[in-house]
């Protein structure tokens, strides 16, 4: 249709692009190019871009390679595309160049045009907004920032926030015994609190793990430009731009100590992967745990009851299901299918440049923020609103044969086990069938097999001269 699209030109020649869009012909060339997901890059993919676009800016003015308006115009653009003001303006599909060229295009050619009506003067998306730079440093560096920065202002906080909710619900329950279970078999007792308080440390070591790897991330390819060797960026450039860049961000982001590495592999992001799919067994451990305690509720183990949020069948009236833990599992299996993408485009770094970085960004930045909005949804939906049924602890506590262990130091493990097998069988307590078939005495003997006493450990004191 006539005046719904405008001319432009790239070093392959004219193209149409829409009359309205910020973008030019090389990204017009990609959207063309490469319809295949609907997918675009994430929106911390873009703020970093954006981030880095204008600490480029801000290092080239400050060389004296761009005059400072230009070089002012191109920064506040980029700062804007950063805070996601332009997110529609950047249409090019996750699966493009393995380079990510079409993606830092789309954001040269944005800038370009943002900055051009701030400034009111001529900005070239390459010679300007892109001086300095290359596609293959600029898509490894906005990898590594935007991770740094979700991990450190999402998922970090939502771990925090989940490990402290549990730690709440365990100080709660430090008394309350339960039948431990191991191979999902009744097992010695210990208290809620104490199996919650596991949980949480689960969450507290992910954290490390997460912050030490973050780390890692710190030091940025930018200024390494096409295969690490700086050509056509100041030999300042790299010091200037990550320093303005840790500004802009609050990160403390330096130059790589060798930029051939970080544009030739993506080990760091590999490694931040992997603490994902590790913090994601924990959340699935965590989610089916509470699955297993809700069972029921009155054919399953019935210890807990979770919040109920809504309706859990089609057919089958007053029936609720336990929807955070499934949702939470599923997204740690998410988490793990993304990992193997990851550790498959890791190896792709053939010679001097990994080819499949618009994938890693997406599967990594995804990754993140899918694991923080569940953390977050299990402390508030499941681990905050669950309440205990106590009379089912009790009742399980009561009959479980298990308890018998405790009186291995006096009769030894095979009387011990006969007397379990008995209790078991004739459904009695354990207590009553231990007085009849050692002769010992009750008082003693109920307080050796004391379900609160068994979870501290150890051999019960007085034991041995209580018969």
């Amino acid at each position: 249709m006539a005046g719904t699209t405008r001319t432009e030109r790239d070093s392959m020649g004219e193209l149409a692009v829409p009359a309205e869009a910020l973008w030019g012909a090389q990204t017009q060339r990609a959207v063309e190019n490469f319809p295949i997901s609907g997918w675009r890059m994430p929106r911390g993919f873009l703020r970093a871009l954006g981030l880095i676009k204008a600490a480029a800016a801000e290092a080239n003015a400050g060389l004296g390679l761009l005059d400072a308006k230009r070089g002012e115009a191109i920064r506040d653009a980029a700062l804007k595309v950063a805070a996601g003001e332009f997110d529609a303006e950047f249409p090019v599909d996750v699966f493009q160049t393995g380079s990510g060229t079409s993606s830092n295009m789309n954001a040269n050619e944005v800038i370009a045009h943002v900055a051009h009506s701030l400034g009111g003067m001529a900005v070239h998306p390459n010679d300007h907004v892109n001086l300095g730079q290359s596609s293959n440093d600029v898509v490894p560096t906005a990898i590594q920032v935007g991770a740094v920065l979700a991990v450190r202002e999402r998922l970090l906080p939502a771990l925090e926030h989940l490990r402290e909710a549990i730690g709440r619900r365990a100080h709660e329950h430090l008394g309350t015994v339960k039948t431990g279970r191991t191979h999902l078999m009744d097992a010695m007792p210990l208290t809620l609190g104490q199996e919650l308080f596991a949980w949480a440390s689960q969450i507290g070591h992910a954290e490390e793990r997460l912050k030490e790897t973050e780390r890692r991330l710190h030091g940025l390819p930018l200024g390494g430009t096409a295969i690490g060797t700086g050509i056509n960026a100041h030999p300042r450039f790299a010091e200037r731009a990550c320093a303005d860049l840790a500004r802009f961000s609050g990160a403390p982001f330096k130059p790589a100590a060798n930029p051939f590495e970080g544009i030739a592999a993506q080990d760091g992001a590999v490694e931040l992967s992997g603490q994902l799919n590790g913090l994601a067994v924990v959340l699935m451990k965590i989610s089916n745990d509470l699955r297993w305690m809700n069972s029921g509720p009155l054919a399953g183990l019935g210890e807990i009851e979770l919040p109920a949020l809504q309706p859990g069948s089609s057919i089958m009236p007053g029936k609720v299901n336990p929807v955070i833990p499934e949702a939470v599992a599923m997204v740690a299996a998410q988490v793990m299918g993304m990992h193997a993408t990851i550790s498959v485009a890791g190896q792709s770094g053939n010679f001097q440049l990994n080819v499949m970085l618009p994938v890693i960004a997406h599967n990594l930045l995804w990754a993140i923020e899918l694991s923080a909005n569940a953390a977050r949804l299990l402390a508030d939906r499941a681990i905050a609103g669950f309440t205990v049924r106590e009379d089912r602890l009790q009742e399980a506590l009561a009959r479980n044969p298990i308890l018998v262990t405790a009186l291995n130091p006096l009769i030894g493990y095979e009387k011990a086990a006969a007397i379990a097998k008995k209790a078991y069988a004739s459904g009695r307590p354990i207590l009553d069938v231990a007085v009849e078939e050692t002769g010992l005495n009750r008082e003693v003997l109920a307080r050796a097999l004391d379900p609160l006493a068994l979870t501290k450990g150890g051999i019960v004191e007085g034991l041995a001269g209580g018969g």
